[in-house]
């Protein structure tokens, strides 16, 4: 399998409003060529334009989200009617935009409260806790089905101590081991799309955080690579591997 590294999009950062629409014509462009896109980050916000590229593609998306905060808060008073440029609604948005099916949708390793979940599923940490792998993989599969789905991870799903380079660290968190031991066990998924995002290397210690990003992004490479190999097709009689 081939991978190339896009380096960034490229912003207009004296005009905010129109980052969502750089980023989604970027990611349009990309899955345009048949290409798999793996978008790391960087502020949690950018995972609603590239879902929305991915949806333009594949229709509404289910959605597998491991994070400490479920961002379906409603925007402040002062805001309302106002398109907001943050991580808190953006999931609130996906839903009410029809970008995301949230019935087909989960968050995993959730510890922070939201009023209103938007339909969406919520496997919060003490669950991730006192369930098996191989629980939390059946959870996840029950609830996305075999529908085209997006991932989107968020690393402070992992706890602190794991993760110390990130905006919004939250204690009691999730093991690098067991989230990678569940990535695994939702391999065969119809993932059609993904994220890494909210690293943040000022705030890094050792490169720890770096360390466990660069391996959940190295994960979902091998899991598209294993993909592509578990896809036989047949020519002349004969089963042949598509690399």
């Amino acid at each position: 399998m081939s991978a190339v590294d896009l380096g960034d999009v490229f912003l207009r950062c004296c005009d905010p409003l129109s980052l969502p629409g750089a980023i989604e014509a970027a990611a349009t462009a990309v899955l345009a060529t048949g290409a798999m896109l793996i978008g790391p980050g960087g502020d949690h916000f950018i995972t609603l334009p590239l879902m929305k590229a991915t949806a333009a593609r594949h229709g509404p998306l289910a959605m597998i989200q491991f994070d400490a905060h479920p961002y379906t808060w409603q925007d402040a008073p002062s805001q309302e009617g106002r398109f907001t440029l943050d991580h808190g609604t953006m999931f609130r948005r996906a839903v009410e935009q029809n970008v995301i099916d949230p019935v087909r949708s989960i968050q995993v390793g959730i510890r922070t409260w939201v009023d209103d979940r938007m339909g969406i599923a919520i496997l919060d940490n003490v669950e991730c806790e006192d369930r098996s792998v191989f629980e939390i993989a059946e959870t996840i599969r029950r609830t996305v089905g075999d529908r085209p789905c997006y991932l989107t991870v968020d690393i402070d799903c992992l706890d602190p101590a794991f993760a110390p380079g990130t905006g919004t660290p939250v204690s009691a968190g999730m093991t690098p081991l067991k989230l990678l031991r569940i990535f695994r066990a939702i391999a065969g998924l119809n993932i059609v799309g993904c994220d890494l995002v909210e690293v943040s290397p000022p705030y890094d210690v050792a490169g720890i955080t770096a360390l466990n990003a660069a391996t959940i992004l190295y994960e979902q490479l091998v899991r598209i690579a294993r993909n592509k190999e578990a896809a036989v097709s047949t020519y002349a009689g004969v089963p042949s591997i598509i690399a």
